[in-house]
């Protein structure tokens, strides 16, 4: 699904300039379960970044289903983050204001989909992820793990090919933390692919693949034992 060559992102400001990514090669299978690693400053974020089009390299490849992302314009890049791409952030980023449902269905009002089939993906992802039962509901009225969950059911109703975790037990404690957790991998048994940045060692391991990245290189890469 993902092929990256020599991909790097440096940042330049005024006399400075940094390396956030240096040469990176990774691919990514489609039905992966990928955790990137690493300590903070390291080119995790960058990384997925970059994979989810919201940033552009400084230099190498980057292909994704094998149509090269680097020469895009910005409206094609949305077309393709709108149609293949969902995201899923440390902090929720969910609309007070809006219920569960409507904070769902959210995003498919950028979508050309019908009144009626937004409510059917709607309801189908909220029972999907275990919400249905909190559609009503305000974001400030669920626990952390119930707002992830509506955040994960966010990222999924527009039926993405890949999904791009940025971090996403960050703010939850370990149960709701775990909770989340086997929720990414049980939609990754469904088919779904997932690129997730984490810290937690003990979260990583619900992935089939670790890559550990130090200063902007990926330093390892292991599979976890069938």
């Amino acid at each position: 699904m993902l092929q990256m060559r020599a991909l790097s992102r440096v940042y330049r400001a005024d006399t400075v300039e940094t390396t956030a990514l240096d040469a990176i090669d990774l691919d990514i299978a489609d039905g992966e379960f990928v955790a990137i690693m690493g300590p903070s400053g390291c080119g995790k974020s960058t990384l997925l970044n970059l994979m989810g089009m919201l940033d552009s390299p400084t230099g190498g490849s980057y292909l994704f289903d094998g149509q090269e992302v680097a020469g895009l314009s910005e409206a094609r890049l949305a077309e393709v983050r709108k149609a293949a791409i969902g995201f899923i952030f440390q902090s929720f980023n969910l609309v007070d204001e809006l219920s569960v449902r409507e904070n769902i269905e959210l995003a498919l009002l950028y979508h050309d989909v019908s009144a009626a089939d937004r409510k059917r993906r709607t309801d189908e992802v909220m029972d999907r992820v275990g919400v249905a039962h909190r559609a009503r509901h305000r974001p400030s009225q669920l626990s952390g793990g119930q707002q992830q969950r509506v955040a994960v059911a966010r990222a999924l109703v527009s039926s993405p090919r890949l999904i791009l975790a940025d971090e996403p037990t960050g703010n939850l404690d370990t149960a709701h933390g775990e909770e989340v957790m086997r929720m990414l991998q049980h939609l990754n048994t469904e088919g779904s692919t997932i690129v997730m940045v984490t810290h937690s060692p003990a979260h990583a391991d619900y992935a089939s693949r670790m890559v550990n990245m130090l200063d902007g290189k990926i330093l390892q890469e292991r599979r976890r034992a069938a």
